[in-house]
This record gives structure tokens, C-alpha cells and sequence, in this order.
């Protein structure tokens, strides 16, 4: 047993939004495919991964140090002899071979999209879904078998009014979400308070139900007069208020501000989400976190994040991964987590679920299929042999 070949491409996920810090007219992600020797039903079993929105490609960190060093290793080093299986750990240690520590910068979006096809990968070969994989190994057996989810959007797009920005709120609604995130901090304040109030006439009124995400734009000064004004409104939870590493600006906007706030999709380690949880003012019985496997070295460290959460009291039902993507997903269902976000339009074809899958009163199934469940999305999966091809 052993992997045979790693491979990668850049994919364009570009469209004409943009948040309160980018625009995505660029955006592009990476592909992987983890080629095996294992076969299955006369073909050999590939694990594939991608890397979430936000952060670009990868590719040339890939090809200049990560793939060389798995290809390069001792293939029996790799191999998980309880489980008969690739080994998802032996692989992370060899790809962070000679890498000093801190700088969770590019690097941890290169390793978290190979690490994701591994993992990929490792549940084909033991014939499981992911989900029940993990929580096989690390649930006691128990995994849900649905999970909760929100249809984010709320983009800035050229020439959008309120109208559309409603139009598109009903239709996440029309599709089964009962909960929908919108941007704001590309705006003036009373800009985006009118945002909010018009889709809050979508949502009848009920705050509750809605989310905002200044994407880490604001300044102190300004992330408490957003806090301010936005209290009232009782939302679901105010998001990414400043800089992701800005601690002291996030604990005291948490002190300030009553209602609930994320943040953390930007942490790319277990460090830095230590951190956040010491010093960034969060409440552990109220808030949310974000951090996205896929951004963040994968699933092997994103296991040593959930137990930072343990050790510091919070429930894995606190985080809600960015990303919207069928790996949190997974992780979701088979780690016991509080959620996943959704992108049921943009970032396509790698935002969004399995194809037949449907949105029932804000909660999403999972394929019951080998690996991460990529063969059950389409386009997606279209994308994805053709690199294996």
C-alpha cells in the first residue's frame, strides 16, 4: 500500500463580489489528487482535496516542497499498521518535515489541501464515509446524522440594491435555510444598517435568524460604534469584527457588545486558536468559532485544535467551520460540531453539498458513500477526475 503520485492544479473560483477587504475577480483554489495503489472495484482508490474561499492556490508551494517530501519518504512510513491503512499523521509529520514553527501563513492552506485528500483517501480504503470514520475513531461510534447549516452570501456585487440583496435572501430561504449571513464593512454604517433592516423585512423581523461579517475590517473605533448600533437588532452573531490576531481588539468589542460574536476563520493553527480563546474575550457558553480544516493544515491539526477547545472548556458544539465545504461537513457530523456554513450559489462548483441532498428546516444529510462524498456533487466531481484522468 502506497501513494503513487500527487497531483495538483489551479482552479479559478472568481465572480464579481467582494467583501469589506477583497474582491474575488481573482480568487483561485487549488485541486489535489492523492493517487493510491489500493484498488477497489477495479480502479485505484484517489483521495482529493481543495482548499476553502479566500485564500488562493497553493500549487507552487505544493510542487516546490510538500509533494516532493511525501513522494520521497519510505513508503512504509506512511502506512497506519493498526488500521491496515494510509497513515493521515505519518503523512502531515513528513510534509512538515524541516519547517520551522509560527508563520501559519500560505504554507498551512498547502498542507491542509493535500491532508484533505488523504483523509479522502484513508475512508475509501476502510469503505466508509468520512463522517463515520471519524467518529468511529474518535466519537465513540456515535456521529449525527445531520447537521446544521446557514446559506451565507450577502456579497457586494456592482449595481446590487436592496431589492436583489432581499431577492437573494428568499431564495437561501426558498432552498430550506432558516438562518443567512450578509456582509457589511464595505459600507458606510447607516449603509449597512439599511442592509440589514431590508433583509431583516425578508426574515420578518426576526434577528435571530441573520448573521454579519465585517471580514476583520474594522478599526477598534469603529468595530464598537458597529457593536452599537447592531445590539439592538439581536442577531444571530456579529462576525470578524478587526484583524484576526488582534486580540485585545476582540476581547474588548466582546465586552462591549451583548450579543453573540465569531470569529477565527483566519487562525490557521492550534497556537493561534489557543490565543484567541486566552485572550481574545470570547464567551465560551455563547460565541462561536470558525477555523476552516482546509486552511488550517488540515484535519491531523485540527484535531489538536478541538482539543485546545476541550482544555479551555468550550464545547465542539461551538464551532461552526468556515468554508462551506462536504469536508467540514463531515467533520461536522462525525467530531460532534455545532454547524457548518454554506455557499449555495458562490465559489461553485466547490461551494455547497451532494447533489440529491436537500436543506430541511436548516439542516443538511450527508452521502452515505466512501471518503469525503465528492463522487455525490457533479460538477465538482467532474473537476476533480479530470485531474486523476
Amino acid at each position: 500500500m502506497r501513494i503513487v503520485e500527487i497531483r495538483e492544479k489551479t482552479a479559478s473560483i472568481a465572480s464579481p463580489i467582494a467583501n469589506a477587504y477583497i474582491d474575488f475577480s481573482k480568487m483561485t483554489c487549488s485541486v489535489v489528487a492523492v493517487i493510491t495503489d489500493v484498488v477497489r472495484n477495479g480502479k485505484k482508490i484517489v483521495g482529493y482535496g481543495f482548499n476553502s474561499n479566500g485564500r488562493y492556490g497553493q500549487g507552487a508551494l505544493m510542487r516546490d516542497r510538500f509533494i516532493a517530501r511525501v513522494m520521497e519518504a519510505k513508503p512504509e512510513s506512511l502506512i497506519d499498521l493498526e488500521n491496515d491503512n494510509l497513515d493521515p499523521f505519518a503523512v502531515w509529520r513528513t510534509l512538515m518535515t524541516n519547517e520551522k514553527p509560527g508563520g501559519h501563513g500560505e504554507r498551512s492552506v498547502a498542507v491542509g489541501t493535500i491532508d484533505m485528500a488523504v483523509w479522502d483517501a484513508v475512508a475509501k480504503i476502510e469503505g466508509k464515509p468520512l463522517y463515520r470514520l471519524l467518529a468511529d475513531r474518535y466519537r465513540g461510534g456515535i456521529a449525527d446524522d445531520k447537521v446544521w447549516v446557514y446559506a451565507a452570501g450577502g456579497y457586494y456585487y456592482p449595481g446590487k440594491d436592496d431589492s436583489r440583496l432581499q431577492d437573494e435572501m428568499k431564495s437561501y430561504l426558498d432552498r430550506g435555510y432558516r438562518v443567512v449571513k450578509m456582509k457589511i464593512g464595505a459600507a458606510p454604517l447607516a449603509d449597512d444598517i439599511r442592509r440589514i433592516e431590508a433583509v431583516l423585512k425578508v426574515l420578518g423581523g426576526d434577528g435571530s435568524r441573520l448573521c454579519v461579517d465585517a471580514n476583520g475590517r474594522f478599526d477598534l473605533p469603529t468595530a464598537l460604534a458597529y457593536a452599537k448600533a447592531l445590539e439592538p437588532y439581536g442577531l444571530f452573531w456579529y462576525e470578524e469584527a478587526g484583524d484576526p490576531l488582534d486580540y485585545a481588539l476582540q476581547a474588548e468589542v466582546s465586552h462591549a457588545y451583548g450579543g453573540v460574536m465569531a470569529t477565527g476563520e483566519n487562525l490557521f493553527s492550534h497556537q493561534d486558536a489557543r490565543n484567541l480563546l486566552r485572550y481574545g474575550g470570547m464567551h465560551k457558553e455563547r460565541d462561536f468559532v470558525q477555523f476552516d480544516c482546509a486552511l488550517s493544515y488540515g484535519l491531523v491539526e485540527y484535531l489538536r485544535t478541538l482539543d485546545v477547545m476541550k482544555e479551555h472548556g468550550w464545547s465542539s458544539r461551538r464551532i461552526v467551520p468556515h468554508g462551506g465545504h462536504q469536508m467540514s461537513l463531515n467533520i461536522a457530523a462525525g467530531l460532534h460540531l455545532g454547524g457548518n456554513e454554506s455557499y449555495p450559489d458562490v465559489f461553485q462548483p466547490f461551494g455547497g453539498f451532494a447533489d440529491e441532498v436537500a436543506i430541511i428546516d436548516g439542516h443538511v444529510g450527508l452521502p452515505d458513500i466512501p471518503g469525503v462524498g465528492f463522487e455525490a456533487k457533479s460538477k465538482l466531481y467532474a473537476v476533480m477526475k479530470e485531474l486523476a484522468a
